[in-house]
């Protein structure tokens, strides 16, 4: 691991997976490229054109017919067709389900309790 991806206060996993992103009375097919608890990385077929910067949009990643993670997510950089989101809002139910989801892919569940005490604020870092 090299010193940027150290002081990352989340860890992304690559989780490569078809999703919709919604907002401002449009759908918009994506894949996930990666995703942490504060946000993800998105591919879209198409250069990102979205309404305006200030918008929030939902996604929903389907992980089996019963278990969806549904993020509101705002804008942070795009790169033509990849676009970086922060996650503004998330329910519990979803947060339980890309907890585990992380949990799973990162192997070592000091480094996902590390990102939940830099997600609420806890830590000192």
């Amino acid at each position: 691991m090299d010193k940027t991806e150290d002081k990352r206060h989340f860890h992304r996993v690559l989780y490569t997976t078809e999703a919709t992103l919604e907002g401002s009375g449009i759908s918009m097919p994506c894949r996930v490229v990666d995703i942490s608890l504060k946000g993800c990385l998105l591919h879209f077929d198409a250069p990102w054109s979205a309404p305006s910067e200030d918008s929030l949009f939902t996604l929903t990643l389907t992980l089996s017919d019963n278990v969806h993670i549904r993020m509101v997510l705002s804008v942070s950089h795009v790169i033509d067709r990849e676009v970086g989101f922060k996650c503004e809002h998330i329910d519990i139910d979803s947060i339980s389900e890309l907890r585990r989801l992380v949990e799973l892919n990162l192997g070592d569940s000091m480094l996902l309790e590390r990102d939940l005490l830099a997600l609420s604020g806890l830590d000192n870092a």
